[in-house]
């Protein structure tokens, strides 16, 4: 009952073969059935996107947030939005003000 190492990739061969064609028949037929859900319920891909959380415009993101906060001495900027950096925070512990490095 002992195979050759030949043998058993020639049966690894067919093996993974037939794997293939399953993944290809399976896939076909699973987007069968949602064209033909898609059709009975009159859904478009953009019905499945939002459905899906996408937004419609694509994903498309937003530019950069201004700066709203900078130091005249070093260049550093803030925008306002999180957490507030470790070059603003020493300097309102030190007793300057917010005001003062705004734009």
């Amino acid at each position: 009952m002992a195979n050759s190492l030949k043998d058993l990739l020639v049966q690894r061969a067919e093996l993974e073969m037939q794997i293939s064609q399953a993944q290809q028949t399976e896939k076909a037929d699973a987007i069968h059935q949602v064209k033909s859900l898609m059709a009975e319920y009159g859904l478009t891909m953009a019905d499945i996107q939002v459905a899906a959380g996408k937004s419609k415009r694509g994903g498309v993101k937003t530019g950069k947030v201004a700066a709203k906060y900078r130091d005249a001495s070093t260049g550093d900027s803030w925008s306002g939005r999180g957490l507030q950096p470790k070059w603003l925070r020493a300097a309102l512990a030190s007793g300057r003000k917010l005001a003062e490095f705004a734009l």
